[in-house]
């Protein structure tokens, strides 16, 4: 239990006191660029938390803030110094290349073991999605429970903490693997091991049963090469009676565009047909007023000039006279893609006939997500070319002999037979049938780089196909990249194969394995658990209709392993919690349905909370209300009103952040972050009503106190405002009600502008501690900015704090001549400013010179320069300093000084803490 051994009053979590904010939201941006073994290689899912955030989080959620305990940290100083170790602990956590290591994993185990008596609860996500919350609480040493209603996501949490786990420390079965590499396995090292070996038989086997539809290019000197893609335009008919030629529907002529090895397709004219050539020369290449024929309002035809409305490309689709062609050959060549022309042999080896056996279904009438539907693609097999259907079908046919083998192999290593793995069994035809889950995992992730709606990137960076999802919807491409799926460039089997695994070979795989439920988030809540979750939020992504383009093939190679899961045609459409409007009778019967799903799923969960942990839910906010000056959201406010009504108290709101530039800047000071969490706890059924005064002043006793505490995690200025909030929530959720003065129970958008206003009052009231001359140039920057004022005016201001002028002008803050005076900016800061021999040092000279040093020099430069500060300077001030002059930096929409004011805030606990070892070091010294 989570209560204080010497009383009954309830431990307050470290999620909902301070965590190192900045820390984590820089991990987690970083995560972005990070790809090899990370989860999301494993297979795509919309819209994942990143793993920094999620392992941050649960481990907040369950350990002890240190004022909490003062069994075991009785002093306050004791208490912020346990916090600071917590703190640096979180802060390794989150570091992508400390995600497997052991022993830190351990120690952070043992915090959470200390906070919960030895045994912590399990964790539920009832809204799994793509895995990172579950996976990261089975990273953390804890009992983890994904469910989901999507049958993807549930064989994605599978194969991420369900599978490996169960067959850890396992040796590979592949005739001769185990003793060809390493002797022990750890982890799910040989279940990975396995997964290459069979995927590379699928790959083998696959070639000698369609290797011939691929065949290799012919370059320029006679010699071949394998080919990485085929270059295809879509046609129609022209409708000028005097032209009828098949017009090309090109989006862009560009094929590479590297500097000095430029490459584009010519279209050439050869009587009433259409040819094409590859262009080298830069002078002759497309600019932006030819490149391509079409645009979102239609196309023009490239011999006659024909504009052409899409009403009627949209038309021949749905009518079947859509064609392709093909543009270009790309293929291998030494450190350059080399581009071909097409031939006749390679158009004839794409010319086979679709296979009879593809996935069936159609598409969903979704206008806003799916496009091709417009132009005839209608069916989830028209998404795909005859050559990639034939290609998709083999490899999904191989999944199933792939399996045979394993069983086939695991028997005569010794593994008895045992149950399949869908009733639990953990023995050869388990096993089997793990392998053969991952390799349909890399048939499904194989589709997103092989259907006729990729396009090709022709980026400096790239030149390879893209992929289908792009972005969360299924748009028409009109020029396409066909991939070669035996190549070694983007789209290919082994590729996919080796992206795939990587991730499974990563995981924990403690032998404690988690379990992954296909299940109602309504129907999950109803055991004891402690919930972290990401739900669904309205319409913003509509996964059960997109991740049928997935589903249908994971069905076709998986409904003999997982016949429960993959019972159903498509995706189950009815129960989701999802706003679509087509399928609930317009926006508004879409937004009621989501609403009272959502606060059912959390009365539920409100039933069988723990008393003692708070909950934790990831909000990704959508539509704002930009009336408020970017303080309110009308989902934002949804989201409290549902929660609190649903009987939770609110007791954190975290503003996480996965992309770390500065436009929010220019969108208020409680601009919403990316996604938000929220840290709730069970209100009481008897808790009281109170009135609007009694709100108001517990906000104002007690936010100064929280605002301190939260301060110590490094929150950036910026997030400092939506940080604050969650212990204004707290106080006003804590309470059924609170009563205006009418007697009508308070909005929480009213809520919400009284904490925003008190807050502001509680900044302002943190200048009478500031010294005089920074409550001068604070007053002072609030009128001028770095902008000249009238001396006359500075002169008045300064002999009201009984400072001078000249004063300040000696100690450097302050220039003035010429009947003007002005705070001197931190660019024209003198470089060679040493503070331990300021006589005259204040708050504000510090922190100009950080922000020029920091500007400068970054860092470490910073540190040393903190590191000189006399100890009579409360550097703390410092730091409260730069948090308010971002506030007012940005009031006076100062964009750039706002940016480096909120650079010092954020990188405050980095630079204490380099300024600290910069002093020890010297005192060794």
């Amino acid at each position: 239990m989570s209560t204080d051994a010497h009383s009954n009053v309830q431990r307050r979590k470290l999620i909902e006191v301070s965590i190192p904010l900045q820390k984590i939201n820089e991990e987690s941006a970083r995560e972005k660029s990070i790809r090899h073994g990370h989860p999301s290689t494993l297979h795509l899912w919309w819209a994942r938390r990143p793993l920094a955030a999620a392992r941050a989080v649960l481990f907040a959620q369950l350990v002890d803030d240190p004022a909490s305990r003062p069994d075991l940290y009785p002093t306050e100083a004791e208490q912020v110094a346990e916090r600071k170790h917590l703190f640096e602990l979180i802060e390794r956590l989150v570091v992508w290349e400390n995600s497997n290591d052991e022993r830190l994993l351990a120690e952070a185990h043992q915090k959470i073991l200390e906070s919960t008596d030895g045994n912590p609860p399990p964790i539920l996500d009832p809204f799994a999605g793509g895995g990172s919350i579950p996976l990261e609480a089975q990273r953390l040493g804890l009992e983890a429970h994904a469910s989901d209603l999507n049958p993807v996501a549930v064989l994605i949490n599978k194969a991420l903490i369900e599978i490996p786990p169960k067959f850890a420390g396992q040796p590979p079965v592949f005739p001769g693997a185990a003793s060809e590499s390493i002797q022990t396995w750890p982890r799910a090292t040989g279940l990975a091991e396995d997964v290459r070996r069979y995927g590379q038989w699928m790959r083998d086997e696959a070639e000698k049963r369609i290797g011939h539809l691929y065949p290799k290019a012919t370059l320029p000197d006679g010699g071949e090469a394998t080919v990485i893609a085929w270059i295809w335009a879509r046609t129609v008919t022209c409708p000028n009676p005097e032209c009828q030629i098949s017009m090309p529907l090109v989006r862009s002529w560009w094929l590479g565009k590297k500097k000095g090895k430029e490459a584009y397709v010519v279209p050439v004219i050869d009587g009433k047909t259409v040819r094409y050539e590859i262009g080298h020369d830069p002078a002759k290449a497309p600019t932006k007023e030819t490149d391509g024929t079409v645009g979102r309002t239609g196309a023009t035809c490239i011999r006659c000039g024909t504009a052409v409305e899409l009403k009627y490309i949209r038309a021949e689709g749905r009518a079947g006279r859509m064609g392709e062609q093909l543009m270009a050959t790309v293929a291998e060549g030494t450190r350059r893609r080399v581009y071909s022309a097409p031939s006749v042999a390679h158009e004839n080896a794409a010319a086979v006939p679709a296979p009879h056996d593809v996935p069936s279904g159609i598409l969903a009438k979704n206008s806003r997500d799916f496009k091709t539907p417009n132009y005839g693609m209608t069916t989830f097999a028209s998404l795909f070319t005859p050559r990639q259907l034939t290609a998709l079908t083999t490899f999904s046919d191989l999944v199933g002999e792939a399996r045979e083998l394993v069983l086939r192999d695991a028997l005569a290593a010794g593994l008895p037979e045992g149950e399949r793995l869908d009733g639990g069994g953990s023995d050869a035809a388990a096993y089997a049938d793990a392998v053969a889950t991952i390799a349909g995992i890399v048939v499904s992730k194989l589709a997103d780089r092989n259907a006729a709606i990729v396009s090709w990137d022709s980026s400096v960076k790239q030149e390879a196909p893209a992929h289908v999802f792009t972005r969360q919807a299924i748009a028409m491409n009109w020029d396409f990249a066909e991939a070669n799926i035996f190549g070694s460039s983007t789209g290919n089997w082994t590729d996919a194969l080796r992206r795939t695994v990587l991730p499974v070979e990563r995981t924990i795989g403690d032998g404690h394995p988690g379990t992954a439920k296909q299940v109602d988030a309504q129907d999950a809540v109803v055991d004891r658990a402690i919930i972290s979750t990401d739900p669904p939020y309205y319409d913003n992504i509509g996964y059960s209709d997109l991740s049928d383009f997935f589903y249908v093939w994971l069905r076709r190679s998986l409904k003999d392993i997982h016949p429960s899961i993959l019972s159903t045609m498509l995706v189950p459409k009815t129960e989701e919690l999802v706003a679509n409007p087509y399928r609930h009778d317009g926006k508004e019967g879409a937004h009621k349905f989501f609403e009272d799903g959502f606060r059912e799923v959390f009365r539920r969960a409100r039933e069988h909370a723990y008393e003692d942990f708070p909950i934790t839910v990831y909000y990704a906010f959508k539509q704002q209300d930009s009336s408020k000056g970017g303080q309110a959201s009308t989902g934002w406010e949804t989201l409290l009103e549902g929660m609190i009504r649903s009987g939770w108290q609110i007791t954190a709101t975290w503003p996480m952040r996965s992309e770390l530039g500065n436009r929010m800047l220019s969108q208020g000071t409680n601009a919403l972050a990316s996604s938000i969490v929220l840290a709730l706890r069970p209100r009481p059924e008897e808790a009281p009503r109170v009135d609007r005064r009694t709100f108001l002043a517990r906000l104002r006793t007690e936010l100064p106190t929280n605002l301190r505490e939260l301060q110590q995690g490094a929150i950036a200025p910026v997030d400092l405002p939506q940080a604050a909030i969650g212990p204004g929530m707290a106080i006003f959720s804590e309470y059924s009600a609170v009563l205006e003065d009418d007697g009508s129970k308070m909005t929480v958008r009213t809520a919400l502008q009284r904490i925003n206003a008190i807050l502001d009052e509680v900044l302002g009231e943190l200048e009478n501690d500031f010294d005089a001359p920074t409550r001068f140039a604070l007053t002072w920057f609030r009128q001028n900015g770095f902008d000249s004022g009238k001396f006359g005016d500075a002169e008045s201001l300064a002999n009201a704090r009984s400072i001078s002028l000249d004063g300040m002008e000696r100690s450097g803050i302050l220039a003035k001549g010429g009947g003007k005076a002005a705070l001197i900016a931190p660019s024209d800061m003198p470089v060679d400013y040493d503070p331990s021999t300021d006589s005259s040092i204040s708050q504000w000279e510090i922190v100009m010179h950080l922000v020029r040093v920091l500007d400068s020099e970054g860092i470490p430069a910073a540190s040393t320069l903190l590191s000189l500060v006399p100890d009579a300077i409360d550097t703390d001030l410092c730091r409260e300093l730069a948090s308010l002059l971002f506030k007012l930096a940005e009031d006076r929409k100062s964009t750039a000084l706002a940016v480096s004011f909120n650079n010092l805030g954020a990188a405050w606990s980095d630079i204490a803490r380099g300024a600290r070892g910069a002093v020890h070091q010297e005192v060794l010294l």
